[in-house]
């Protein structure tokens, strides 16, 4: 019958936003490398430009393949993907390639495959089949650990790599663990944490003490009669003291210089402009140069005197915000913010817990990207490397978030055939 046709089922709306997003990508890489001179030349496998167009087409054998499985393979199969996704993660600390300071690419030929991408869904699979268990209950601590370390054992392999970036991308796993009732205490404390030490960076840690032991010592006054609160609040300015005092010994000792360099450039980003702050200033540059309207396309000066380094890459908003202007960078976070809405609907309409929860995974990992890559080159967050999903250059970006978006789509057109749990 028609309405049986898997045509009929899948969510075009998601399609249509995904195959829009990747044409304009490809022709923003095209852009970012475009010259007269070689223009005829972009579509060969020498360019990013045509490589991208080859990740392009393979992608869409990709998309055959996911959307042809049986939407049962996904739950079943999860654990073995993600037991995969850990092994590569381990092989190519042995014979993996080092790029850009990180050993976290496999050779193949002229092309390398980055398996912490491939990580990130297998991730979202595991993640969804364990907590989707019907005798899982998130207020159990030991269900909390044990999500906990399905999320960071690929962080920590990917963080030995030296790809912190791409690791810090596993923590918004934890929107979903949110999403399925771990109380919230958890994640004020997390940010107020990360508050806590970004404040250490621009604030004397003589003031931060003084401040913080003042309002612990009135906390402790009020409360003389209730010696819970008081050993609570202890235990706070305990963790105050940890956290501003390790601020050093993780930017010393955990950190890379670069890595380093970047988070001390943005606290101060007139530290060192023509080092470390090069990037973001030519970046915020171009992007600012494009005004309302935009140079138009192929016409963005700092594009075509590479002022702005990795621009098909981490940097590619850059050539929309110059090409385009700020109509166009509307438009892009339009199409953004539209795809994760419409993202958030079809995980609250599943009928299983299971593809409900693996939604919520795929829309976590899409907005931290979109949201921190965006960032970064308006300056606003560290650079750290990752990705603009669908936009920036690469065969192992544009696969995952192909697979991670089609294996939701899939779900999503046999909910009404539920027999996952």
């Amino acid at each position: 019958m028609r309405g049986d046709r898997l045509t009929d089922k899948i969510d075009w709306v998601v399609i249509g936003l995904y195959a829009l997003m990747v044409f304009l990508g490809w022709t923003s890489i095209y852009a970012a490398i475009y010259s007269e001179e070689n223009a005829s030349e972009l579509i060969s496998l020498s360019h990013n430009s045509g490589k991208q167009l080859l990740w392009i087409v393979t992608s869409l054998l990709i998309i055959i393949g996911v959307m042809s499985l049986d939407y049962k393979i996904y739950s079943s199969f999860s654990y073995i993907i993600y037991g995969i996704s850990i092994l590569l993660l381990i092989i190519v600390l042995g014979v993996g390639t080092v790029v850009a300071g990180s050993k976290s690419w496999i050779a193949i030929g002229g092309f390398r495959l980055q398996p912490s991408e491939f990580a990130k869904f297998a991730t979202a699979l595991a993640l969804a089949n364990y907590l989707s268990d019907i005798n899982i209950k998130m207020s159990n601590l030991k269900t909390q650990l044990i999500g906990t370390g399905i999320i960071t054992l690929p962080m920590l392999l990917i963080i030995i790599q030296g790809d912190t970036g791409s690791a810090m991308v596993f923590a918004s796993f934890f929107i979903v663990m949110f999403r399925e009732g771990m109380p919230p205490i958890y994640f004020i404390v997390g940010f107020g944490l990360i508050f806590l030490f970004i404040i250490t960076l621009v604030v004397s840690k003589t003031i931060i003490f003084v401040v913080s032991g003042v309002v612990i010592l009135i906390i402790i006054g009020v409360s003389v009669k209730h010696p819970k609160r008081i050993i609570i609040t202890l235990l706070v300015g305990l963790i105050i003291v940890g956290t501003v005092t390790s601020v050093d010994f993780v930017l010393n000792k955990v950190l890379k210089d670069h890595q380093r360099n970047r988070v001390i450039s943005l606290v101060n980003p007139d530290i060192d402009p023509l080092g470390v702050g090069w990037n973001v200033t030519q970046s915020k540059i171009a992007i600012g140069s494009g005004g309302f309207w935009g140079k138009g396309y192929l016409q963005g000066t700092q594009t075509k005197f590479d002022f702005v380094p990795e621009q098909s890459t981490d940097f590619i908003f850059c050539t929309m915000g110059e090409e385009h202007g700020w109509v166009g960078s509307l438009v892009l976070i339009t199409l953004f913010v539209t795809l994760l809405i419409r993202i958030s609907w079809l995980a609250e309409r599943q009928k299983s817990r299971f593809a409900r929860i693996y939604g919520y995974g795929a829309l976590s990992v899409i907005f931290f990207h979109f949201a921190v890559n965006i960032a970064m080159t308006i300056g606003l967050f560290p650079v750290i490397g990752i990705p603009l999903p669908f936009f920036s250059y690469g065969g192992s970006s544009l696969w995952s978030f192909t697979i991670l978006l089609f294996i939701l789509i899939k779900l999503d057109s046999e909910r009404m055939n539920v027999l996952m749990r």
